[in-house]
Order: structure tokens, then C-alpha cells, then sequence
């Protein structure tokens, strides 16, 4: 007890902290956010809509969870015909699923980028596609090496197994996405996973390949999500949401300062863009919990797109954005109207750069924003003030004003879109 009081620790401004005294007894924030909970818990029960449930004027590409030896076996029949092909003459070439944008739907009903069927030839008797053919070959076979022993490697292992063939992760990584696509199953499926990154803290028990891990007893750097989901089970918790940051220096502002023991949740962060694991562990706790979700992001156009990663899908990812995205997110801060309404110093604001409203009008034109005129209404002001703002500009009023005022408020007014 002792030490939960000095963690807690009363800023020096105490009660001249801005909005401090707006805010309401502890008790009387739990039941708002106890109500939040249970209407989205009841929410969650609701059916969710598939593809196969629309009937949409094209055909579209979608992967599912497949287990090691299925995963062999479309490689090895794979294969079978292209051997055929080449034994009849043919020479061979891979039917590639296009990734491109112009081959991406946004879908409103399901709320989630889509890939298209559209697909293209990468034939190996063609100068243009050669290497890539033989990349994709390479892959394929490390692949199936990997189904055999039923182990995982990470990319990075993928990579150096023929650095002078690969030439740069990123031609590796891309064929990987490939590779998926024309198998059909998820990536997590060809057990080749990313280094792990995501960190989860607060009120949640879960299994990690047998062994019990309790969030709350992880210090403030927290549990690494493992970069292989099919290892997590046995999901316990007692939180009441959901508290999604993009960025490490907020989530170690809360871990410190328990911010999960003051208002039950559990804070998760992808340390910026978001990697496929936090991205599946993040739906599978939505799934599983019932919770509601709410992200912390800076207010600039960047983290509204990372926001919308992880609600709507990445376009480089759309072949898998059914595993991959979590619905209805919601928005609680830093939002552009929050830098007058709390009244963030202008020497805490950046000016934008012309990138900067390039991208915010970008986003403008996007479906996903469309969709959401709280959304619209954020991001017109953000490109008309030409203003940005990070979360830690709230730490002019005090290294702890987030977890001590800016964040209870919020939740008190149920401030999010």
C-alpha cells in the first residue's frame, strides 16, 4: 500500500492542474465507464457480418487459419503443376494475387479494406520477373522446410537464409504476403512471424504456451505480445476497456503510474505503426473479452492512420483484414479540438509540414474517414490550423497531467468519437 502511494504521487501543481477540479470522484467515473462497458459487451453478442454475407458485384480474396500439413499440401500441389508445365513445354509462372490499391475495396458494411481477385502471371521466362519468380520459388521452399519440422522462424531468420538472392528484406518480406495470398492462409500460418515488438500491461491473465502470465506483476515495461498467436489462450481479466497507445513514452506513463489499478483496463502499444502480432492479439482480446476499445494516438494525420490499421486494415495486408482488424474503435485523444479545449501552449504545438497536409487531405478522401463524420469534422480542422500536436505536449502541465487529469476527464465525459 505503501508503494501504490508513492507511485501516486500528487503532481507539485496539485490543484492548479488545468480542468483539475472538473473532475469528479473516482466512484463516480467507474459507473459511466461500468455502463460503457456493458453496452458494448451486449454489442459485441451481435452477429458479425462475413463476406460470404454480401452479395457484392466482384469476387473477393480472403485467407483463413490453415494447419501446417494443409499448408504443405497446397505448396506441394502447387508445385505439381508447375513441374507438369514444365514437363509439357510450358515453362512455369506463379498466378499472383495484385495487392495493388486499384485492386483494394473499402467495404462499409463490414468496415474493413478488402482485397479484390484480381491476380497477375510472374512467368520465370521473362526478364522482368525473373528474379522475383526465383524469389518466389526460394520462399516457398523455406516454407515448406518449415511445415516439415514444425518449427517458426522470424522474417529476419527468412532472410538470411540467401541474402545475395533476397538482396533486401523488404523484396522478402513482400513476396512472404505473396506467398500467403496464393496459398490462402494467414501469414501466421506459414510460421514465419516478426520480431517481437507490442507490449501489453494492466488488468489481464493469460496463457503463453503453457505458462500463466498476470499483466499486473510485469513492471512498467510490461509483457511482450508473442509474435505467435496460436501460443496465447485462456484470456482472464476484470478490466472495463481497452487502452490502445501508439506510442511507447505514453504507455510507460501509465505503467508507472498504474493508471490499470485506478480505472480497471488493460493498455496495449505497438511502439507506432502497428506489427501483425499487436494487431491479432488486440482483435483476439476484443473478441474474446467483449471489452470496448479506445486509442490514445497523437494528434496528427499519422496517428489517425494508425488508428485506422488497426480498425479498418492495412492495404498491403487487405487479403488477411478479417483476422487482422478490430471493429469500432474509438477515438479518444489527442484530437485536434483537444489542443484549444485544454489549452495546450502554442510553443507545444508544430506547425504542419506540407507532407503533413498532403496527408491529413489525403485521409479526407479515404471511405473509412468518410464514414465517421466525428472523424471528418477532427481532421477539417487539423488541415485548416495546419496545427500538431503529440500526446506528451500534455506534459507541459506536469509529467503525470495524462494519467492524473487529461485521461480521467475524458473518460468522465465519455469524450470519444
Amino acid at each position: 500500500m505503501a508503494d501504490n502511494k508513492k507511485r501516486r504521487r500528487k503532481d507539485p501543481a496539485g490543484d492548479e492542474l488545468p480542468f483539475k477540479n472538473k473532475l469528479k470522484p473516482d466512484s463516480a467515473i467507474m459507473e459511466t465507464l461500468k455502463q460503457f462497458s456493458a453496452s458494448s459487451s451486449s454489442s459485441s453478442v451481435s452477429q458479425t457480418l462475413t463476406l460470404q454475407d454480401l452479395s457484392l458485384p466482384f469476387r473477393c480474396r480472403e485467407v483463413a487459419d490453415l494447419s501446417l500439413s494443409s499448408v504443405q499440401s497446397n505448396i506441394e500441389s502447387l508445385i505439381l503443376r508447375i513441374a507438369h508445365s514444365i514437363l509439357s513445354g510450358h515453362g512455369f509462372s506463379f498466378d499472383v494475387p495484385s495487392r495493388s490499391a486499384a485492386n483494394q475495396l473499402y467495404v462499409p458494411e463490414l468496415d474493413r479494406i478488402v482485397l479484390k481477385d484480381k491476380s497477375s502471371l510472374r512467368p520465370f521466362a521473362n526478364i522482368s520477373t525473373v528474379r522475383k519468380s526465383a524469389i518466389t520459388a526460394r520462399i516457398l521452399q523455406l516454407i515448406h522446410q518449415l511445415c516439415i519440422k514444425g518449427i517458426h522462424v522470424t522474417k529476419r531468420d527468412l532472410f538470411y537464409t540467401d541474402v545475395k538472392l533476397f538482396q533486401d528484406q523488404i523484396q522478402s518480406d513482400a513476396v512472404l504476403d505473396d506467398v500467403s495470398c496464393m496459398l490462402g492462409c494467414t501469414r501466421s500460418s506459414l510460421n514465419v512471424v516478426a520480431a517481437e515488438k507490442g507490449v501489453v500491461v494492466g488488468r489481464l491473465i493469460f496463457s503463453d504456451n503453457g505458462d500463466m502470465i498476470d499483466c499486473t506483476k510485469m513492471g512498467m515495461g510490461g509483457k511482450a505480445i508473442p509474435p505467435n498467436i496460436d501460443r496465447v489462450g485462456d484470456m482472464q481479466s476484470d478490466a472495463l476497456f481497452i487502452l490502445l497507445v501508439e506510442k511507447d513514452a505514453a504507455y510507460m506513463r501509465l505503467a508507472e503510474d498504474r493508471f490499470y489499478n485506478r480505472f480497471p483496463c488493460i493498455i496495449v502499444t505497438a511502439k507506432g505503426q502497428p506489427d501483425v502480432s499487436t494487431r491479432l492479439f488486440l482483435r483476439k482480446m476484443k473478441t474474446e473479452l467483449k471489452l470496448p476499445v479506445l486509442a490514445l494516438v497523437d494528434s496528427d494525420p499519422y496517428g489517425l492512420k494508425i488508428l485506422s490499421v488497426y480498425g479498418c486494415g492495412s492495404k498491403n495486408m487487405s487479403y488477411d483484414s478479417a483476422n487482422l482488424t478490430t471493429p469500432d474503435i474509438k477515438w479518444l485523444g489527442v484530437r485536434p479540438s483537444d489542443l484549444d479545449k485544454y489549452k495546450i501552449p502554442e510553443q507545444c504545438r508544430l506547425p504542419m509540414t506540407e507532407q503533413d497536409i498532403k496527408t491529413g487531405k489525403d485521409l479526407l478522401e479515404e471511405d473509412f474517414v468518410k464514414k465517421n463524420p466525428g472523424w471528418v469534422e477532427e481532421l477539417t480542422l487539423m488541415v485548416k490550423t495546419k496545427q500538431k500536436a503529440e500526446i506528451q505536449a500534455l506534459s507541459t502541465f506536469g509529467f503525470q497531467y495524462l494519467s492524473e487529469v487529461y485521461l480521467p476527464l475524458k473518460l468522465q465525459q465519455k469524450d470519444w468519437l
